[in-house]
């Protein structure tokens, strides 16, 4: 490893929504009889009130809502796993980036809030349990959840890619991370404003406009395109020759710029006079 410092990589990336098709949380309260519904409703209202750091509210409602605490156990844990649709060609996507392109090598892990026990029963035999890290608990004896030992939402994304860093002795410049949504933005502002690459896999806006590049897909295989183009620096026949060469074909490659925009009538100088002057008004007598 010491002596290819300048072609050592970290590939981290997020897992539900980004590995996956489904959501933990969501597929936990259905395994377990609560409604959907339900576990939507107190998730959002946690996140409206920002209770916890975006992405661990499942890890929130394991350990202090009553019904959650009272059906979930380890097992369910782990048996979700098994029920978690992920991405096609995860797998080949962890061999490629182990088996390194054009002298370029990765060391690929996954850094998500949800449990580890369900990211360990849907990627095994895919991403060896040492690479991912996930919220942690510890159980009594019944298999009930007693406490947490670690949340990886928010900052703590932060505080494990940082870990990894000095572990692999890899330049902060040489990691590329990969999300979905608002529990990725702190980690993606910390990657760019250490030169790193980070890649949305939705188009969520929140996460959209501040990663470096956007890939929607299917297939996990898809983020390796701009990681050819921008750290390979490779052109676009050559990324294809590459898919062909791994038995995939890319079919369509279209690059869109979008805006988010949002229109409204403008006010004009009298109405808009009228809203400052009731806002004053209501101020005073809030006063």
């Amino acid at each position: 490893m010491a002596d290819r410092p300048l072609r050592r990589y970290i590939f981290a990336s997020d897992f539900d929504q980004t590995l996956t098709f489904n959501d933990s949380g969501y597929a936990l309260a259905e395994l377990v009889g609560i409604p959907t519904d339900d576990f939507e409703r107190k998730a959002k209202g946690m996140a409206k009130i920002n209770l916890v750091q975006q992405g661990a509210e499942l890890d929130y409602l394991l350990l202090h809502d009553p019904e959650f605490q009272h059906k979930v156990r380890k097992e369910h844990l782990h048996e979700v796993g098994k029920k978690i649709r992920l991405k096609s060609d995860i797998k080949l996507l962890y061999q490629i980036l182990e088996a390194g392109v054009d002298g370029h090598f990765f060391d690929f892990y996954v850094l998500s809030a949800a449990p580890v026990e369900v990211i360990h029963s849907a990627l095994e035999g895919i991403v060896p349990k040492d690479h991912i890290f996930g919220t942690e608990f510890r159980y009594k004896p019944s298999g009930e959840i007693d406490t947490i030992l670690r949340a990886t939402a928010g900052y703590g994304k932060v505080a494990v890619l940082d870990q990894l860093l000095v572990q692999q002795v890899v330049g902060p410049d040489h990691i590329v991370y990969s999300g979905d949504g608002s529990s990725d933005i702190h980690v993606m502002l910390h990657v760019n404003s250490r030169d790193g690459l980070t890649i949305a896999v939705s188009e969520s806006r929140n996460v959209s406009q501040i990663a470096k590049r956007t890939v929607l897909s299917t297939s996990a295989l898809a983020v390796l395109a701009p990681i050819l183009e921008d750290v390979a620096g490779w052109e676009r026949a050559r990324i294809r020759s590459f898919f062909e060469s791994n038995g995939m074909l890319i079919q369509e490659w279209e690059r869109v710029r979008t805006d988010w925009l949002t229109v409204r009538p403008a006010l004009s100088e009298s109405a808009e006079a009228a809203v400052v002057s009731a806002n004053a008004s209501t101020a005073l007598a809030n006063s």
